[in-house]
């Protein structure tokens, strides 16, 4: 949806609904529907789902009362406090400013959508006329709850505990939710929040009680979400945002940026020496936080991107098992501890394994939730794709699902097109064993890509096997009674690379032999150092690939680019980080400009384009010919095992 107009919400108007939004939380009555009561009837007594469906005794309307319920917890959790302790005092007031907003959106939509007039005149309705107020009245009510629990989660979120599993698993759901008026949906809402909190089993410490409501609002715009596509005259609420004034604070129609992201995914730290060999991918996963780092987050741009050396989208390809999570969870480490040390906002955005739906448009909704944060300027965000064959899998493969093609649309929509934005301050890794799997138009987005090729030399697999028989050593000295190498220090080999070029073995030539035949064919009527050597390779490549593009020719530049802003930042500016990372835009893109010029001066321009298209060229050949080699050895393998059987059959006859 575009968001065409901006609204503000302006504190003098809330301050007159204030009142109003404090008498919902002293008082509100409300009689629970016969479903809700009858929810949990067989349960054993303890059941909190039946501890609420019993909450109205015998029938009829019950008055509750949060503030009275908060008092009593106050009393109950800290009975010598006299003040109303701070937790306590941040839910209530952050409850009553959540409603004090969400009626101003109820007035600011009664307005907007005629539902004003409509109830002026209700008594003079016809039946589409009620119809229609009936309807608005509705909306109207879903869009206030969903902007109150927005407005809590705001102001609460950043203060609640990092990990709230135990809070949720005692959370029984919301037995229902009203909309028939938004008098109605208030206080069914805060009828169910009140009897939580007055639940023993909930709230056992102050601490609890932000917790919980976190999880209860959470829940709760969840409720709406799912409610949202049976309601109509919904125009004047996904075409316009509202921000609060002097605030971060907007609605944007049914837009919920903390759609499980508000926080960042928990992750184990991993230092890039725990990582044996991968060489290539610890050298980018390091170019790669450096850059991040560099954002300004004042111009919403990063310099690096001015010097080409910024990457939206790359991918890390490999086999099984040499270190596809370790190293995503070595890049979040170390972007982490530089920005908790620089104070910058970081958030760790892996995709959930649970994207495809089964309902038709149900994941291109959960893929643009996912998506979304992306666009948030204000944090440095790394978006892992682990196993990336399976959500953004080949569409023209047989048997891919709906779910996929649509979660692929999204992304392409996010990654290129009107819908793309990029301030340089997130970075989305898509890592696979099977590249070849994955979608063309996916892989034609990615401008940075390693290969994660675990242990390869004698010094790797020395060292692979140090760090687990060294965790002996420590707790039994001398029980690993064995030799060590004589000139090798361990870990040695797994420090970081000074740069790309330390880390090429550079082939000459191409390896792959169709690639090496193009180019041996174009060698002879152009040298390397020429333009026209480029231009006529890659029409001889597209012969032989006719998915090679010019999309795959920006790509190579990009390599270039990268390969050309591939230098170290220096040692001090981490330490002081006054010196570059807290300086303004335009001075930062200098700096980089004077470390690039230095860096480049041992470079060979020529030299450096020739061995990047040699190495992209090589890796369209391998991922377009894997597929069909799997095939085929998958094949040879049937086959031999065929002809085994047949002779150990023939042995025993």
């Amino acid at each position: 949806m575009e968001h065409n107009s901006t609204f503000p919400i302006k504190q003098n108007e809330l301050d007159m609904l204030r009142d109003e939004a404090t008498s919902y939380i002293k008082s509100i009555q409300w009689e629970q529907g016969q479903r809700a009561k009858n929810k949990d009837k067989d349960a054993k007594d303890e059941s909190i789902l039946l501890y609420l469906s019993r909450a109205n005794g015998n029938g009829g309307a019950t008055v509750t009362s949060v503030s009275k319920t908060i008092l009593e917890l106050k009393k109950r959790l800290l009975p010598e406090s006299i003040a109303i302790p701070i937790h306590l005092n941040q839910t209530l007031f952050a409850v009553q400013e959540g409603i004090t907003l969400g009626i101003w959106i109820k007035d600011s939509f009664y307005d907007a959508s005629g539902l004003s007039s409509l109830s002026e005149n209700k008594s003079a309705l016809d039946n589409s006329g009620k119809r229609e107020y009936e309807s608005k009245m509705q909306t109207a009510t879903a869009f206030m709850l969903f902007s109150t629990a927005y407005k809590i989660l705001h102001d609460l979120q950043t203060i609640a505990s990092d990990d709230l599993s135990v809070m949720k698993n005692k959370f029984a759901g919301i037995p229902e939710v009203s909309l028939m008026s938004p008098l109605k949906g208030i206080s069914c809402a805060l009828f169910y929040y009140d009897k939580y909190l007055g639940h023993p089993e909930i709230v056992k410490t102050d601490k609890d009680v932000i917790d919980f409501t976190v999880v209860y609002f959470e829940a709760l715009i969840d409720e709406i979400q799912m409610r949202k596509s049976s309601l109509e005259y919904t125009e004047t609420i996904v075409d316009r945002t509202y921000k609060l004034e002097n605030s971060e604070f907007a609605v944007s129609g049914w837009d919920n940026v903390f759609q499980g992201t508000a926080k960042s995914i928990e992750f184990n730290k991993i230092q890039f020496e725990q990582i044996v060999g991968n060489r290539d991918a610890k050298h980018f996963a390091r170019r790669l936080t450096e850059r991040m780092l560099s954002y300004d987050f004042t111009a919403k741009k990063n310099p690096f991107q001015e010097l080409g050396g910024f990457m939206p989208v790359f991918m890390g390809y490999g086999i099984p098992g040499t270190g596809k999570s370790m190293l995503i969870a070595a890049i979040a480490t170390r972007l982490k501890e530089h920005c908790d040390n620089l104070d910058i906002p970081f958030l760790f955005h892996p995709m959930p394994d649970t994207l495809i739906s089964t309902f038709q448009g149900g994941s291109a909704e959960k893929m643009v939730e996912w998506m979304k944060p992306m666009q948030d300027p204000s944090k440095l965000i790394f978006a892992p794709i682990d196993d990336a064959e399976n959500n953004l899998q080949e569409r023209t493969a047989q048997g891919v699902s709906a779910g996929v093609k649509e979660v692929i649309g999204v992304f392409l929509r996010y990654t290129e097109g009107a819908y793309a934005v990029n301030y340089g301050n997130s970075s989305i890794g898509l890592f696979t064993n099977l590249p070849e799997m994955l979608d063309k138009a996916v892989i034609s987005r990615v401008q940075g890509r390693f290969k994660i090729d675990g242990a390869r030399t004698e010094h790797d697999f020395l060292d692979q096997d140090h760090l687990w028989w060294r965790k002996l050593d420590d707790t039994m000295p001398d029980f690993v009674n064995m030799q060590g190498p004589e000139n090798y220090s361990y870990l040695q080999d797994q420090g970081l690379a000074k740069n790309m070029g330390e880390i090429f073995n550079v082939s000459d030539k191409p390896t792959e032999e169709r690639v090496l035949e193009a180019y041996d064919k174009i060698e002879g009527s152009f040298k390397s150092n020429q333009h026209l050597f480029y231009a006529n390779l890659y029409k001889e490549i597209q012969k032989i690939f006719p998915f090679f593009s010019s999309r795959d020719v920006r790509n190579i530049q990009s390599a270039v680019s990268l390969r050309l802003t591939d230098f170290d930042l220096e040692e001090d500016w981490f330490e002081n980080p006054d010196i570059y990372f807290k300086k303004e835009y335009e001075t930062k893109f200098n700096m980089l400009q004077e470390l690039m010029r230095s860096n480049m001066k041992g470079l060979d321009f020529s030299e450096i384009r020739r061995q990047e298209v040699v190495r992209y060229l090589d890796n369209v050949a391998t991922i377009a010919d894997t597929d069909f080699k799997r095939k085929v050895d998958a094949r040879v393998n049937q086959l031999n095992i065929d002809m085994e059987a047949r002779d150990q059959f023939g042995r025993k006859e």
